[in-house]
């Protein structure tokens, strides 16, 4: 008589017990505590900060050797820099892509009245920034006006590195808010960079234009039920080489694969178990013929991997990766702001400081509110109290912030007090940001998983 297998049973737990699972089993289980993540985040910044105000020179040299990329014709040249955060930074908002979707398709944003709130939220996370900092910035014959776009932005990787240290004091609704709003965000950075920082070289639209296309026939491949990873892969890599020529920042890429990705499985729930059962003594062991049992094996193989969504089967093995190589890798070479007090220009670093601390979660909230007053949007689940905690923490700027610094001032004084401000802002917004969520917000449960449905 066999023994009955309930919910609770791991497959992991019918292999031998082996040296390497010794080791591995216990760095696994740590890579799954939520907040481990985060304090690998905080680990790397801390230690940029050192790095580039103990030895400026070493730090800037490391980050700054040449890298480049081939792809048939297109050659994609940079440093190191640029690679993670052009190329490495795209698998990130990919994977943010992913976890978008399956919340529009499952979850949160679902109701379309309950998507609205994020992108309009993030309008005014922008808005109230930049109008705080023209208000408080110094005006004259040689104005700082024009840095109004920088504490405008959200580094969502920062926000989410604080949200992962907090861990159940996050609402899941709030951080599929948060995640929502910082990607609005940063097309929001890129239209401010264009309107109020354009280069000289611009925008080439046959190349943007090319990138879209293709993300259309991905779209296309999927719907018509082309589902060869290595073909989509192919054309994704594409797809971001196409943004990085355009001008268009290759990361907004990332998202839109993302949310091309299908995230509705293609069996049924119920169809495998009903298969499975159906096999009898060929799932024993019983069956005579091996070439039979292989073959058996081999559609429960399949059958499986074809009852996971691939948004499922794309986000979830990408989170180690995203949690513990790509994000503190991004802030370690993007962190080490070096710390030069002389010639400070206090309220250029006052102006980008409090409109970060304070323009975002105002701008936030009262748009939030608005919009729910007036019925475009859908009340959150969490109350207002706690969303105020998600508008400070979203006053992290940081990279985006330095990057929109350097376009509006030239290298000097100015340009340095803005980066004090920057960092003086996204530290106190991060520390007031997770005190603050501590005291209101209580624990809450992780979603129940979404019941999944064919296609």
């Amino acid at each position: 008589m066999s023994a009955k297998v309930t919910s609770s049973d791991k497959i992991e737990d019918l292999f031998p017990e082996t040296p390497v699972r010794k080791i591995i089993t216990p760095v696994e289980r740590l890579m799954k505590v939520e907040t481990t993540g985060g304090i690998v985040l905080i680990i790397m910044t801390l230690a940029a900060l050192v790095w580039a105000n103990l030895s400026p020179e070493s730090y800037h040299h490391f980050w700054h050797m040449p890298f480049s990329m081939t792809i048939g014709g297109w050659t994609g040249a940079g440093d190191l820099h640029w690679f993670i955060n052009d190329a490495l930074m795209t698998i990130f908002f990919f994977n943010i892509g992913l976890e978008v979707k399956g919340e529009m398709t499952y979850g949160e944003l679902h109701d379309p009245k309950a998507a609205s709130l994020p992108i309009i939220a993030a309008a005014g996370g922008m808005l109230f920034p930049a109008l705080i900092y023209l208000l408080l910035c110094p005006h004259g014959e040689h104005s700082a006006a024009h840095g109004w776009g920088v504490p405008t932005a959200t580094d969502i990787a920062f926000v989410v590195g604080c949200m992962a240290i907090l861990g159940k004091k996050v609402p899941h609704a709030l951080r599929v808010m948060i995640l929502t709003l910082a990607i609005a965000d940063d097309i929001g950075a890129i239209l401010v960079i264009a309107i109020g920082y354009p280069s000289g070289d611009g925008i080439n639209f046959v190349a943007l234009g090319t990138g879209f296309a293709l993300l259309v026939l991905i779209n296309v491949l999927f719907r018509i039920g082309v589902r060869n990873l290595l073909l989509h892969g192919v054309i994704g890599v594409a797809v971001w080489a196409f943004f990085v020529k355009s001008g268009v920042h290759p990361t907004i890429a990332g998202v839109l694969l993302g949310l091309s990705v299908p995230a509705k499985p293609v069996l049924a729930k119920g169809r495998l178990a009903h298969f499975a059962g159906s096999l009898g003594g060929a799932l024993s062991g019983e069956a005579k013929d091996r070439n039979e049992q292989y073959e058996v094996f081999q559609q429960l193989k399949r059958g499986a991997r074809e009852s996971i969504s691939m948004q499922e089967r794309f986000f979830k093995p990408l989170v180690p990766w995203v949690n513990f190589f790509i994000m503190p890798l991004f802030a370690l070479s993007n962190a080490g702001v070096e710390i030069k007090l002389g010639g400070v220009e206090i309220p250029v670093m006052g102006a980008v400081a409090i409109a970060l601390i304070l323009g975002k979660p105002i701008g936030i909230f009262l748009f939030s509110l608005l919009s729910v007053k007036i019925g475009i949007s859908k009340k959150p689940s969490y109350p207002w109290k706690v969303l105020w905690g998600g508008g400070m923490l979203a006053g992290i700027g940081f990279t985006m912030a330095l990057f929109v610094a350097g376009l509006a001032f030239d290298v000097g004084d100015r340009q340095d007090s803005a980066k004090l401000g920057i960092l003086l802002g996204s530290f106190c917004a991060a520390i007031l940001g997770t005190i603050y969520m501590n005291i209101v917000s209580k624990p809450h449960d992780a979603p129940e998983e979404p019941k999944n449905e064919a296609t």
